[in-house]
């Protein structure tokens, strides 16, 4: 299955999108969570999916290659690594549910996946997909679109950079890399970087995030 969809990947039309996030608030959220048992990959699917609701062209669909769906529902694909391969378990409505229930959610879907229990629609139904592989320092790195989606995102690991501030003086801000591959077809460059501009902003004030 995941050769046959990384052949049938190369038949789209794509490009690709890079950003730089500033992540301060996003790790001092963090820290304060975890301990609930909040993993830094729900919290970075909240985001995106609270970006995607304002962006709503960047979660359609291509299922037939020829037009476009607007999809009803933003469900976050998360792939997980399993014996020969990977399974993409997907968070539902994961604009509207709560990042705690989120968690658990994955929490249950990952262990199912380990064990090839997932059903159909537990890993199919996905509108976006997005790629973590933060937690192995990846610092930056393009994935493959997934077919009949619009957009794939790939995160690195944040890490501690010196920036130059307004003032002219540098200082140390935590970054991650975020690299997009979109369906070219239906999602320009402009679009995906507005839907960038916003999921960045929500990571530099992650307030929402636990509301």
């Amino acid at each position: 299955m995941i050769c046959k969809n990384a052949v049938e990947s190369l038949t789209v039309p794509t490009f690709k999108v890079g950003y730089i996030m500033c992540t301060d608030a996003l790790d001092d959220l963090y820290s304060k969570i975890k301990s609930k048992g909040v993993k830094m990959t729900v919290m970075l699917a909240k985001a995106t999916a609270l970006a995607l609701a304002k962006h709503p062209i960047v979660n359609c669909s291509c299922k037939d290659g020829k037009s476009f769906t607007f999809n009803n529902s933003i469900n976050i694909a998360v792939p997980v690594a399993v014996d020969g391969g990977f399974f993409t378990p997907v968070l539902q409505d994961a604009d509207k549910v709560d990042i705690y229930s989120l968690s658990r959610k994955l929490k249950k879907l990952n262990k199912k996946a380990r064990v090839t229990r997932l059903h159909t629609y537990e890993y199919t139904t996905g509108t976006f997909t997005l790629f973590d592989l933060g937690m192995f320092g990846v610092d930056s790195f393009d994935a493959v679109l997934p077919p009949g989606t619009g957009a794939i995102m790939a995160v690195g690991e944040s890490q501690p950079t010196v920036v130059a501030t307004k003032d002219g003086q540098t200082t140390i801000q935590r970054q991650i890399k975020v690299n997009v591959t979109a369906d070219h077809r239906f999602i320009y460059g402009t679009e995906l970087a507005s839907f960038l501009q916003t999921l960045a902003k929500i990571i530099k004030d992650p307030k929402d995030l636990t509301l």
